[in-house]
Protein backbone atom coordinates (compact mmCIF):
# COMPACT_ATOMS: atom_id res chain seq x y z
CA UNK A 1 0.00 0.00 0.00
CA UNK A 2 1.27 3.44 -0.72
CA UNK A 3 0.21 6.62 0.27
CA UNK A 4 0.36 9.93 -1.50
CA UNK A 5 -0.13 12.96 1.20
CA UNK A 6 1.02 15.21 -1.82
CA UNK A 7 -1.82 16.11 -3.49
CA UNK A 8 -1.28 19.85 -3.87
CA UNK A 9 1.88 19.18 -5.59
CA UNK A 10 2.23 19.74 -9.20
CA UNK A 11 4.50 17.81 -11.34
CA UNK A 12 3.76 18.59 -14.62
CA UNK A 13 6.24 21.21 -14.63
CA UNK A 14 8.64 18.11 -15.17
CA UNK A 15 7.03 16.05 -17.72
CA UNK A 16 8.90 17.54 -20.79
CA UNK A 17 12.57 17.06 -19.00
CA UNK A 18 10.92 13.15 -18.01
CA UNK A 19 10.09 12.52 -21.22
CA UNK A 20 13.13 13.49 -22.81
CA UNK A 21 15.75 11.71 -20.19
CA UNK A 22 18.28 8.77 -20.82
CA UNK A 23 17.86 5.62 -18.90
CA UNK A 24 20.93 4.52 -18.10
CA UNK A 25 21.21 0.80 -18.58
CA UNK A 26 22.37 -1.20 -15.75
CA UNK A 27 23.74 -4.50 -16.51
CA UNK A 28 25.24 -6.04 -13.52
CA UNK A 29 27.53 -8.86 -14.20
CA UNK A 30 27.00 -11.89 -11.53
CA UNK A 31 29.67 -11.54 -8.41
CA UNK A 32 32.09 -14.16 -9.22
CA UNK A 33 32.45 -17.20 -7.47
CA UNK A 34 34.88 -16.98 -4.29
CA UNK A 35 35.23 -15.96 -0.61
CA UNK A 36 33.54 -12.83 0.58
CA UNK A 37 32.86 -11.38 3.74
CA UNK A 38 29.56 -10.44 4.11
CA UNK A 39 26.88 -8.96 6.36
CA UNK A 40 23.27 -10.23 6.99
CA UNK A 41 20.85 -7.01 5.37
CA UNK A 42 17.21 -8.93 5.79
CA UNK A 43 15.98 -11.99 6.66
CA UNK A 44 12.61 -13.74 6.56
CA UNK A 45 10.41 -16.14 7.20
CA UNK A 46 8.54 -17.08 3.86
CA UNK A 47 6.52 -19.93 1.85
CA UNK A 48 9.37 -21.68 -0.99
CA UNK A 49 6.85 -20.75 -4.35
CA UNK A 50 7.28 -24.02 -6.12
CA UNK A 51 6.92 -26.55 -3.25
CA UNK A 52 4.82 -24.28 -0.31
CA UNK A 53 7.56 -25.36 2.12
CA UNK A 54 8.44 -22.95 4.84
CA UNK A 55 11.64 -21.25 3.95
CA UNK A 56 14.16 -19.06 5.19
CA UNK A 57 15.52 -16.21 2.97
CA UNK A 58 18.80 -14.50 3.75
CA UNK A 59 19.82 -11.09 1.98
CA UNK A 60 23.75 -10.65 2.39
CA UNK A 61 25.28 -7.45 2.03
CA UNK A 62 28.73 -7.80 0.26
CA UNK A 63 31.68 -6.08 3.11
CA UNK A 64 34.46 -6.90 1.11
CA UNK A 65 37.28 -7.66 0.00
CA UNK A 66 35.77 -6.86 -3.23
CA UNK A 67 31.89 -6.25 -4.76
CA UNK A 68 31.20 -4.17 -1.20
CA UNK A 69 27.64 -3.42 -1.56
CA UNK A 70 26.10 -6.08 -3.79
CA UNK A 71 23.78 -8.23 -2.34
CA UNK A 72 23.85 -11.78 -2.22
CA UNK A 73 20.86 -14.60 -1.17
CA UNK A 74 20.87 -17.81 0.58
CA UNK A 75 17.42 -19.27 0.78
CA UNK A 76 17.18 -22.55 3.30
CA UNK A 77 14.12 -24.23 2.52
CA UNK A 78 12.81 -26.37 5.28
CA UNK A 79 11.30 -29.74 3.44
CA UNK A 80 13.33 -32.93 4.55
CA UNK A 81 15.79 -33.66 6.88
CA UNK A 82 18.41 -32.65 5.01
CA UNK A 83 17.10 -29.69 4.61
CA UNK A 84 16.88 -28.87 8.31
CA UNK A 85 20.03 -29.93 8.95
CA UNK A 86 21.41 -27.45 6.48
CA UNK A 87 19.36 -24.71 8.18
CA UNK A 88 20.46 -25.88 11.94
CA UNK A 89 24.09 -25.52 10.59
CA UNK A 90 23.31 -22.48 9.27
CA UNK A 91 21.99 -20.63 11.87
CA UNK A 92 24.70 -22.09 14.64
CA UNK A 93 27.25 -20.44 12.32
CA UNK A 94 25.36 -17.62 12.82
CA UNK A 95 25.85 -17.81 16.48
CA UNK A 96 22.00 -18.67 16.88
CA UNK A 97 21.56 -21.85 19.31
CA UNK A 98 17.50 -22.54 19.34
CA UNK A 99 15.74 -25.55 21.26
CA UNK A 100 13.39 -26.00 19.23
CA UNK A 101 12.80 -24.86 15.65
CA UNK A 102 9.19 -23.38 16.02
CA UNK A 103 11.44 -20.38 18.40
CA UNK A 104 12.94 -19.31 15.00
CA UNK A 105 10.52 -16.59 14.18
CA UNK A 106 10.95 -14.67 17.33
CA UNK A 107 14.44 -14.76 17.40
CA UNK A 108 15.20 -13.50 13.50
CA UNK A 109 15.89 -10.14 14.77
CA UNK A 110 19.28 -11.80 16.64
CA UNK A 111 20.29 -12.71 13.28
CA UNK A 112 20.55 -8.73 11.61
CA UNK A 113 23.67 -7.43 11.44
CA UNK A 114 25.62 -10.56 12.30
CA UNK A 115 29.02 -11.10 10.17
CA UNK A 116 29.90 -13.50 8.07
CA UNK A 117 32.62 -15.01 5.80
CA UNK A 118 30.37 -16.95 2.98
CA UNK A 119 31.51 -19.31 -0.16
CA UNK A 120 29.89 -18.86 -3.45
CA UNK A 121 30.06 -21.23 -5.77
CA UNK A 122 27.98 -21.64 -9.22
CA UNK A 123 27.91 -25.37 -10.77
CA UNK A 124 26.05 -24.76 -14.08
CA UNK A 125 22.81 -22.61 -13.37
CA UNK A 126 22.72 -22.94 -10.06
CA UNK A 127 24.80 -20.43 -7.23
CA UNK A 128 24.54 -21.69 -4.32
CA UNK A 129 25.79 -19.26 -0.92
CA UNK A 130 27.53 -21.57 1.93
CA UNK A 131 28.14 -20.02 5.31
CA UNK A 132 32.04 -20.61 6.57
CA UNK A 133 32.12 -19.30 9.98
CA UNK A 134 30.63 -16.03 11.59
CA UNK A 135 33.30 -13.04 11.52
CA UNK A 136 33.93 -11.56 14.93
CA UNK A 137 34.72 -7.82 14.85
CA UNK A 138 36.04 -7.53 18.67
CA UNK A 139 39.94 -6.66 18.15
CA UNK A 140 40.55 -8.88 21.27
CA UNK A 141 38.66 -11.58 20.20
CA UNK A 142 40.39 -11.30 16.43
CA UNK A 143 43.79 -11.11 18.35
CA UNK A 144 43.22 -14.08 20.62
CA UNK A 145 41.73 -16.28 17.57
CA UNK A 146 44.54 -15.75 15.46
CA UNK A 147 47.61 -15.65 17.34
CA UNK A 148 49.81 -18.45 18.35
CA UNK A 149 52.07 -16.44 20.06
CA UNK A 150 51.70 -14.72 23.64
CA UNK A 151 52.02 -10.83 23.52
CA UNK A 152 54.82 -8.94 24.20
CA UNK A 153 55.77 -6.92 27.33
CA UNK A 154 58.58 -5.18 25.93
CA UNK A 155 57.11 -3.55 22.76
CA UNK A 156 58.92 0.26 23.11
CA UNK A 157 56.20 2.53 23.18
Amino acid sequence: MTENNNDNLDLSQFDEEYASAEVEERNFENVPDGKYQTIIDRIELTTAKTSGNPMLKWTLKILGPTHQGRLLWRNNVMGTQENIKWLKSDLMTCGLELEKLSDLPDNLEKLLDVKLEITKRTRGDNENIYFNRRIVTDDILDYEADSDDEPADDIPF
